[in-house]
This record gives C-alpha cells, sequence and structure tokens, in this order.
C-alpha cells in the first residue's frame, strides 16, 4: 500500500534563547582544555552539517579521515574516533592486553594519576607504575616492573605505555622512544603511546609525528585533539594491523561509538589535512617559552622541568599563588611542595602571557 508523501519541514529562521554566560576576554593558564574550538575546526563542523549521513561512523567524512591519517601515519594506521582521552587510553589497553595483563607506566602517567581509576575499573587491567624524574620511561627503568612474565601470583606485563609530551611537560626524543619500542618488544609486550599533546611534542623536535609512532614501531596510539583545538573528541590511532581487529567492538562497548560520527571526524579532517595542527602546537611552545623567560626573570619563582613543550612547571611562595590564583586560574601540582603548573594554549597570545607574569611580579613583591 503506498503512502502520501509527507510534506517537508517548513524552514523558520533560527531562533534561540542561548546566551553568552562568559566574558570572553578572560583568560588563565590551568589547562589547554579551557580554550575553545579553533575557528576552523568550528567552520569545519557547520560543513559538515545539513542533510543525511550514515550514522556510526559510516559516513564520507569519516572514510576520508582514514586517508587523512595515513598521510601522517602510514598507509596501514586505522582510526576509530572516540570522545575524549580517557576513553581513548582505556580503549586502546584493552586492545592489548588479556584478562590477566598489566601495563608499565610512569608513576606521574595521566592514566595512573588522573583517570578516576577507568584503567582498572573498566578495562580491568593492572597498572605497574615507575617513579621517574622527568616523567619518561627508559628501558632500564620499564625493567623495574618487566618481570614475573609466567608468574600465576602476579598480572603479566604485556604494554608499556608512555605519554608523548609527559605530564611533566618533557619531550622524548626519536631516539628514546626507539629504544623504549625495542626494548619491549624484545620482551614480548607492545606500546602504547598516550598522544594527548602529541602536536606539542612534534612542534618541539621539530619532526613528522610519524618519526616517533609508526616509524619506530610504536603498536597504537591514542591521538589528541581537544587540547590542540577541536571542539570535543580524540582518536584511536591503531599502527599494528593485529590489532585492529576487534577495535570496532571495543569502542562500543567502552562507550565511546558515537553515532553522529561526521561531526568528530571532519574535526580531525580540519586539524590534520593541512598544517593547523602544526600551527596551533608552535604557537602554544612559543608561548610556553615566552612565559618560561620571563619567569626566571622573576626573583624567588623556580622553573622545575625543562620547557620543552606548552607547560611550565614552577615553585613559588604558597601565599603568592593563592593571591595569583585570585586574577588568573591555574592550579598547583603539589600543593605541599608549592609546585604549580601553568598551561599555554594555541589561543594564548603575547598580551595574556605579558599580563600574567607582571601580575606575578606584583604578588612576589608582595611577598
Amino acid at each position: 500500500m503506498s503512502h502520501p508523501a509527507q510534506p517537508a519541514p517548513t524552514a523558520h529562521p533560527a531562533k534561540t534563547d542561548a546566551r553568552r554566560r562568559h566574558d570572553p576576554a578572560v583568560r588563565g593558564f590551568a589547562s589547554d582544555n579551557y580554550a575553545g574550538a579553533h575557528p576552523e575546526v568550528l567552520a569545519a563542523v557547520a560543513l559538515a552539517n545539513g542533510g543525511h549521513q550514515v550514522a556510526y561512523g559510516e559516513d564520507e567524512y569519516t572514510d576520508h579521515l582514514q586517508r587523512v591519517m595515513h598521510s601522517h601515519f602510514g598507509p596501514t594506521a586505522e582510526t576509530f574516533p572516540v570522545f575524549n582521552g580517557t576513553g581513548a587510553n582505556v580503549t586502546a589497553l584493552q586492545a592489548l592486553t588479556d584478562r590477566w595483563g598489566a601495563v608499565v607506566c610512569a608513576e606521574s602517567a595521566h592514566i595512573n594519576v588522573d583517570e578516576g581509576g577507568a584503567p582498572e575499573r573498566m578495562a580491568g587491567l593492572k597498572l605497574l607504575t615507575v617513579p621517574t624524574p622527568d616523567g619518561k620511561l627508559t628501558p632500564e627503568l620499564i625493567d623495574r616492573q618487566a618481570w614475573g612474565f609466567d608468574d600465576e601470583h602476579r598480572a603479566m606485563p604485556q604494554v608499556v605505555s608512555i605519554t608523548q609530551n609527559t605530564e611533566l611537560g618533557t619531550v622524548y626524543t626519536v631516539d628514546e622512544i626507539r629504544a623504549i619500542v625495542e626494548h619491549a618488544h624484545g620482551l614480548g609486550m607492545k606500546v602504547h603511546l598516550d598522544g594527548a599533546r602529541i602536536a606539542n611534542a612534534a612542534a618541539s623536535l621539530n619532526v613528522p609525528m610519524r618519526a616517533f609512532t609508526n616509524a619506530v614501531g610504536v603498536d597504537v596510539l591514542s591521538y589528541g585533539g581537544t587540547k590542540n583545538g577541536l571542539l570535543f573528541g580524540e582518536a584511536i590511532v591503531v599502527l599494528d594491523p593485529a590489532v585492529a581487529r576487534h577495535m570496532k567492538h571495543l569502542r562500543k562497548m567502552s562507550m565511546q561509538l558515537a553515532s553522529k560520527m561526521r561531526f568528530l571526524s571532519v574535526q580531525f579532517e580540519a586539524l590534520l589535512a593541512k598544517d593547523l595542527w602544526l600551527r596551533n602546537a608552535r604557537h602554544a611552545n612559543a608561548m610556553a617559552q615566552r612565559l618560561a623567560e620571563g619567569v626566571r626573570a622573576v626573583d624567588g619563582v623556580e622553573i622545575l622541568y625543562p620547557v620543552q613543550a606548552n607547560a611550565v612547571f614552577a615553585r613559588l611562595p604558597h601565599q603568592v599563588t593563592r593571591r595569583l590564583q585570585e586574577r588568573f586560574r591555574f592550579y598547583f601540582w603539589d600543593e605541599t611542595a608549592g609546585d604549580v603548573r601553568w598551561m599555554c594554549s594555541f589561543d594564548t597570545t603575547e598580551d595574556d602571557v605579558d599580563a600574567f607574569l607582571l601580575a606575578l611580579k606584583e604578588e612576589m613583591a608582595r611577598g
């Protein structure tokens, strides 16, 4: 039985009750997650809107994203967009571990400190942590936990997870990652790279992202987009084809499968098809260097780690920090020690940095 055609919805001028509820002139140094989305990314989302596209990743934008990622990570890379960084890390680590598996990571790693126990609770794996002086693992440090592979009383070390750049703002060199991968593979372990700020690391090293990922044998990468200018979204990039087999199922089970995936994928296309990712990262890194140079000129403030990407870690008097936080948003890293973290973003300006430095000098002068 045929049905009469339904009339198309009548188009009306867009109406909204939404109002801007923040002051866009207010800036801070708390996190690169505080920044908005880059205008080119927002324009791409609008471009992908309208009409119908197949859901759950069968759309034209997600298909094209695979080719974009191939240009950065080689022809065998398979990309799975997800909602957030924790989801990317937890799903990726599930793909690399058995039920009895464990992951060796730095004690300061995001998966250990800042993911609310998600790797253990959601993925059911064990984290074997190693203290590091600068946030970076080495083959020797890995060996502190990479043992007892046949001991049924101990979770089996199966994965080494490194963060590039690290939680302390330091950057692994290409040779350092190559040494880790060769050592891990020699032990029969896989390597996961948490690339929440991978663009900043590549900009710092002045090398393509492939130089310290697929070119040196990394198996799976969590690609960070939100800190680099995306509205939302991260991606799992599987570099070892043998690992990709069940990733679609794991992504769904991990509640990371977007129905309207085109809006995730088109953001990555805007970021990566040309050089927006690199422009954003270079700018954020440059602002961190400007901040660090100014901080070094302030008596009584100590920079704690090499400033190699877009983070500055410093130590200053507790009361100064509290007063400064009333003027600019940023976090304590270790409140007991007086350590703080200042992050720069793709939209941090020279005026932002200079205003912060002036405030720092004023508060230090007050004692």
